[in-house]
């Protein structure tokens, strides 16, 4: 229920004020950003696709607000830590859901 509120919030804001800008520029030296899908697994548009979204700018946003706040080196790793933690985990969700609904995310394997 918290989600299609926020969603609608966010669809209610003009398009550049509902994405939070992360600050890559602040990241730490040697962190590696999880990948943040871009697109729907199989194209398909539904519920799962939104709660996903709307994970990925929560998490954005605290993580702002994280490092905002932040006071020295290790409260700065800790937000960018807590990030990763939530952005893997929206994504490992996201992919639960669409496994029950019969999509499956594809894999490319190169080489042996």
């Amino acid at each position: 229920m918290k989600k299609w509120t926020t969603l609608a919030a966010l669809l209610a804001l003009p398009a550049t004020a509902a994405i939070a800008a992360v600050p890559y520029h602040s990241m730490p030296p040697g962190f590696e950003p999880p990948p943040i899908r871009e697109r729907p697994i199989a194209g398909v548009v539904n519920q799962q696709w939104y709660n996903y979204k709307t994970d990925i700018l929560e998490a954005e946003k605290e993580l702002t607000s994280d490092l905002r706040r932040a006071t020295d080196r290790e409260d700065r790793w800790d937000a960018w830590d807590e990030w990763e933690t939530e952005v893997i985990d929206a994504d490992k969700d996201y992919v639960k859901e669409m496994r029950k609904k019969g999509y499956r995310v594809g894999r490319v394997t190169v080489g042996g």
